[in-house]
């Protein structure tokens, strides 16, 4: 399929529904903040497997005659038979056979409980292994694309990036979706994904600026144009093909990978519009800025 758009000549409109999205974000963050897991908070988180559906004030009520305090409790499997409870506290072991007695005199039908913790010192550390990770990764992203290309693809590339990021982070942070070690998981996947897709067609650009004639910024417009219209297909049936896969997880993956393919979803769409809309848009701008500079040198 031949695509004949010209998407190069709203690069303003994209940026400011970039910029809404990112002010949306900082202000979710600074109101809600993240709801972050076990991972990264000291506390425990008891899974009860119930057997049946239950009311929450029911497994409130059961943790309170024990002088337990969840912060929070909410629903999970299929049939909303699993009982999730996180403690701003780590609990004791001893207590965790009279939480079992309380849930099996409650519910004929309970199967067991499941128990993590998270020292203060751990759940710290694991946030700042999870900061520094994505750091690493953007950096050797950025070295690898500015000696293949170009220092501005490099920058235009790892904004998009960030964008990227910053697009799962907010929708976690409007949703108050837990953000645990999956997450990270999944930051880190769509970082990869992401540069690939960008990097598609920074190499398109680079090839066909072998063979165009730059007298104009309208010459530069023409070439990005071209490149993204000559990989749009190949770019929209990468995100498709891949998005399958992540809606299967985010349906049938279960409680465990829940988050991850929820965050991988919406990463990946974000990933599509920030290769198409942001990435090539932020180099040509730039690329247009550096071509009105010299002119001006040259005059003078």
């Amino acid at each position: 399929m031949k695509w004949n758009y010209d998407l190069v000549s709203h690069r303003k409109l994209y940026f400011i529904i970039s910029l809404v999205i990112v002010l949306i974000g900082v202000g979710s963050l600074l109101v809600q903040g993240l709801n972050l897991g076990v991972d990264f908070v000291s506390g425990s988180r008891i899974t009860a497997h119930l057997g049946e559906p239950f009311d929450g004030q029911e497994v409130q009520e059961i943790y309170t005659e024990l002088g337990l305090t969840p912060s929070v409790i909410r629903s999970a499997g299929d049939d909303n038979d699993i009982a999730i409870a996180r403690f701003d506290t780590t609990l004791d072991n001893e207590l965790l056979p009279q939480i079992k007695a309380a849930f099996q005199q409650q519910f004929p039908n309970f199967q067991g409980i499941e128990e993590s913790s998270v020292s203060p010192q751990v759940g710290k550390e694991l946030a700042q292994k999870a900061i520094y990770s994505v750091l690493i990764a953007s950096i050797f992203i950025i070295i690898y694309v500015a000696f293949r290309f170009e220092y501005r693809f490099a920058i235009a590339g790892i904004i998009a990036l960030l964008h990227d990021a910053f697009v799962v982070i907010t929708i976690f942070s409007l949703f108050q979706l837990e953000v645990n070690l999956p997450f990270i998981a999944a930051v880190l996947t769509i970082i990869g994904y992401s540069i690939n897709d960008t990097i598609v067609v920074f190499d398109r650009i680079r090839e066909n600026l072998k063979y165009a004639k730059i007298k104009q910024p309208s010459d530069l417009a023409q070439v990005a144009n071209d490149s993204l219209m000559q990989t749009m297909t190949r770019s929209i049936n990468t995100v498709v093909t891949v998005l399958f896969g992540a809606i299967a997880l985010v349906i049938f993956g279960g409680e465990s990978l829940r988050y991850f393919s929820i965050a991988l979803t919406i990463g990946l769409v974000a990933g599509a519009y920030s290769s198409i809309f942001l990435a090539t848009q932020i180099w040509l701008s730039w690329k247009i800025r550096d071509f009105h500079k010299i002119k001006e040198n040259q005059a003078n």
